[in-house]
């Protein structure tokens, strides 16, 4: 296990161009697609990419350009369930791939929240409604200082 703490992978020169990117592709719940379908719509767009099939949806990596214009194109399949979010490493990247460190990625907890609120979020997209926010104002510093007193003298008779 100690081997995983002191990896330092061989990087390829496409892992040192800052034009190249990984996006994480996450299909919200009660999506009309699969992530099967996902990545077979990727491959068929032809795009000079990297993709990997996740259990959430897919990675694409590649440059920018060619990655942003695969997730307009996916999105397509149904845009209020289908969502993005960065990766900073590609997929297989040893220093972060489960295979490689035996267990849950870093983040995959963060993930598994977000995905939670990933149905809520659709449907909103899917029925959108006027929402009013009501503005609260700041508490008076004097009716602020009233109140604190207070407490302070009932802690103090206890």
């Amino acid at each position: 296990m100690l081997r995983n703490l002191t990896i330092s992978p061989e990087l390829d020169k496409e892992d040192w161009d800052p034009d190249v990117i990984t996006r994480m592709i996450i299909i919200a719940p009660g999506a009309h697609v699969s992530e099967s379908e996902i990545v077979n719509e990727l491959h068929m767009l032809d795009l000079p990419l990297t993709i990997k099939n996740t259990c959430y949806g897919s990675m694409v990596s590649g440059k920018t350009k060619d990655v942003f214009e695969a997730i307009r194109e996916i999105r397509k399949l149904d845009p209020n369930h289908i969502f993005t979010k960065e990766r900073g490493f590609a997929p297989g990247d040893p220093r972060r791939c489960r295979g490689h460190r035996f267990g849950p990625r870093e983040g995959f907890h963060q993930m598994e929240n977000e995905y939670r609120l990933l149905g809520d979020v659709a449907d909103a997209l899917e029925n959108p409604r006027d929402v009013k926010v009501a503005v609260e104002k700041p508490i008076d510093v004097d009716k602020f200082k009233k109140i604190m007193n207070e407490c302070l003298e009932n802690n103090n008779d206890r």
